[in-house]
């Protein structure tokens, strides 16, 4: 295959400070053309990766000791960078991952936004006093960091989901092993040469890339991990949870979702319409918060699969760099088989493909696949009890809002659920009775802002939460203090 664009330099993982070889590479392909090599980036070995945890509990008392302002100056180097070179960076993360260059970009300026708040957090006022019960004893709770945290994370957001967890830990005083997606090695390679010119003392921060069967593994198992935060799929947080539990670490997991978005009879049609094409197939569906499953009741039914299927026929599906695309390519080849793999499944399952499904072809070659919607459907399907990761979307027939309600939780996920009516009666009681951890109300299912709480119930979800305040809960650990003036 001529290749073109090819990096003759090997991208190196970092150690200890240190930019640090290996014998084998991943090469980097643009899933919107497959002649492109974004790049070609050093796979870790196991042995690195006990490096890499040695050399963040070398550097953790420093690291840990530091006053907040020098941190909180240190990550705000990191955000202005990531700001100035939005447009630059927001491109490379399209051309790795297949998302178009305008959702490229606006992912890098939030996260770069993320070093911005946490620099903030750094120096908001902390821990509690409390009265004590005995005379002459001063109580008070302090919040410590944790010590090295082993941060794992998916492709589909290669610069917003490593920044939402690398920022807050960095702030709190933690020292962080990093291993991304081997799917996605530019982004987060990129990421780390900022933070690396940053200030940051050897060792605080360190990059391991490579398989996740070999690397991830040999970081979750690695004595000296203090903690894990992870995104990804539930049957790998299975594994990883068996990991944290057998050495009683503390653990945080987001594992994806089969999100419900429900379409009374009295909702805007032109807007839940409009929510439904952008929270199902924007980003090519590839995100833990996608709209799957459109309840949709039987008032609007028609009139809604009807306006939803002329919406999908005019969303122009190309390359991720072009301006008039709408929607880039699957993100690679495993991806594309697995979303084709559940297209023949739903039509086994009796239901109908109203529009798309089929694979596409473009100047470039690429893994272009037309967003598709399945009808006729039941919940009980299997292509509406696992998640796909696609842009599929199945759209199910309820009877009114309380069927919709059952079924919108009768799902073993719970991390977004979505509501579209004009009723103040019925968003309210969705927003109560909806079991999920994110909840829009006349909004797609996808969307966050960086100062809200993130995360879900069931499967969907373990631990204390992201983004927020609330991340201060996972990336420090509580010590209580009682003092007596001892005279």
């Amino acid at each position: 295959m001529e290749m073109k664009s090819a990096s003759a330099a090997l991208l190196k993982n970092y150690i200890g400070g240190e930019w640090v070889a290996s014998n084998n590479a991943t090469v980097d392909l643009n899933p919107s053309d497959l002649a492109d090599v974004v790049g070609q980036y050093a796979e870790a070995e196991p042995a690195h990766v006990k490096q890499a945890v040695e050399a963040a509990r070398a550097a953790f008392p420093g690291w840990s000791r530091t006053v907040p302002a020098q941190r909180s100056e240190i990550l705000l180097r990191i955000a202005c960078e990531m700001e100035a070179r939005q447009n630059e960076l927001g491109e490379l993360l399209s051309r790795e991952e297949g998302k178009v260059r305008k959702e490229g970009v606006n992912e890098v300026a939030k996260a770069a936004k993320l070093f911005e708040y946490f620099a903030a957090e750094i120096i908001r006022p902390d821990g509690e006093h409390f009265p004590s019960l005995r005379d002459g004893i001063d109580v008070e709770a302090l919040r410590e960091p944790l010590g090295v945290i082993a941060v794992l994370t998916p492709w589909n957001l290669p610069m917003g989901t490593p920044c939402w967890k690398i920022a807050p830990a960095l702030a709190f005083g933690n020292c962080v092993v990093f291993k991304p997606s081997n799917f996605v090695p530019a982004s987060a390679w990129a990421l780390t040469d900022i933070i690396a010119r940053a200030g940051m003392p050897p060792g605080v921060f360190n990059l391991v890339m490579g398989p996740g069967s070999a690397i991830g593994n040999a970081l979750v198992s690695t004595l000296g991990i203090n903690a894990i935060t992870f995104t990804g799929s539930n049957a790998t947080g299975s594994h990883i949870a068996k990991a944290a539990g057998e050495r009683r670490i503390k653990l945080q997991m987001e594992m994806g979702g089969k999100n419900p978005l429900v379409v009374l009879d009295d909702a805007n049609l032109n807007l839940a319409v409009d929510g439904a094409l952008r929270g199902a197939f924007y980003a090519t569906g590839q995100r833990c918060t996608a709209s799957s499953r459109l309840i949709v009741t039987k008032g609007i039914h028609d009139k809604f699969v009807s306006a939803l299927v002329e919406r999908m026929k005019a969303v122009k599906v190309d390359h991720a760099l072009d301006p008039q695309t709408d929607i880039g390519p699957v993100v690679n080849e495993p991806q594309l088989d697995i979303d084709l793999s559940y297209l023949a499944l739903g039509l086994g399952e009796g239901a109908k493909l109203a529009c798309g499904g089929e694979r596409l072809t473009r100047k470039t070659r690429g893994y272009y696949l037309a967003p598709a919607l399945f009808t006729e459907t039941s919940n009980k399907m299997r292509i509406n009890q696992e998640e796909i990761f696609g842009p599929i979307a199945s759209v199910i027939r309820a009877k009114d809002y309380d069927e919709a309600l059952s079924i919108a939780n009768d799902t073993p996920f719970g991390l977004a659920a979505g509501i579209y009516t004009a009723s103040m009666r019925h968003a309210t009681h969705f927003k109560r009775n909806a079991e999920c951890g994110i909840c829009m109300i006349n909004l797609p299912t996808a969307g966050s802002d960086i100062h809200a709480p993130f995360g879900g119930r069931k499967a969907s979800s373990y631990g204390s939460r992201e983004l927020s305040v609330h991340a201060r809960e996972f990336y420090t650990t509580m010590k209580t203090v009682y003092a007596s003036p001892g005279a």
